[in-house]
């Protein structure tokens, strides 16, 4: 199949292996992770075993992603992505209501807290969103990924991957804790990612 063809000319590209299935949660889960690169998200889908991707779902920015035709019928049309509203966010168009309809749906997520790539590398403060996730659904699995040198592999403003290896850590399973503050569990996630680059 051509998605699995694409899976391992990905993770060639950046040098990362399937993930067993044993190793991952039950059920519909959220990844979230560090962003530096258009690849981060297509890596993460890769480093899945087929059956598993089959319901893993990215979020993406509507704004950059419906830019044109073909970035829309690469986003949703291949990756099945989840388009979230990033700039005029209105009751109708809250980001939340779509995430939740995927997991209610019984599909995973692949989410990037910092909102957008970071420039320097480093694991910049989380926006709330993943918290209002967690909130909302208290129950699912969160799963810390930290991705290492796929801005190196594909910089910002590149089309062609450079030859370089790239690297992806899961760390442990994770949830919302009772009566966690927003603060303390956004520093807490961000923590995880960051605990995974040492």
């Amino acid at each position: 199949m051509i998605k699995d063809l694409v899976a391992w000319l990905i993770r060639l590209i950046c040098g990362v292996r399937v993930i067993p299935r044993e190793a991952l949660p039950e059920g519909p889960a959220v990844y979230f992770a560090n962003h530096s690169s258009h690849l981060d998200f297509a890596t993460i889908w890769a480093a899945f075993p087929s059956s598993v991707r089959a319901r893993l779902r990215p979020v993406a920015g509507r704004d950059y992603w419906e830019k044109t035709a073909r970035r829309r019928r690469i986003a949703c049309g291949f990756f099945n992505a989840v388009l979230i509203e990033r700039k005029n966010v209105t009751v109708a168009t809250n980001p939340l209501a779509s995430m939740l309809a995927a997991l209610e749906a019984g599909d995973s997520l692949i989410v990037f807290p910092e909102g957008t790539r970071s420039a320097d590398g480093q694991v910049h403060e989380f926006k709330s969103g993943l918290y209002h996730l967690a909130r909302s659904r208290p129950g699912v699995v969160l799963v810390p990924v930290y991705l290492q040198n796929l801005s190196r592999i594909l910089p910002k403003g590149e089309s062609l991957p450079v030859p370089l290896l790239g690297s992806l850590s899961f760390g442990a399973a994770m949830q919302l804790g009772a009566d966690e503050a927003k603060g303390d569990f956004l520093q807490r996630a961000r923590a995880a990612v960051q605990q995974l680059a040492a």
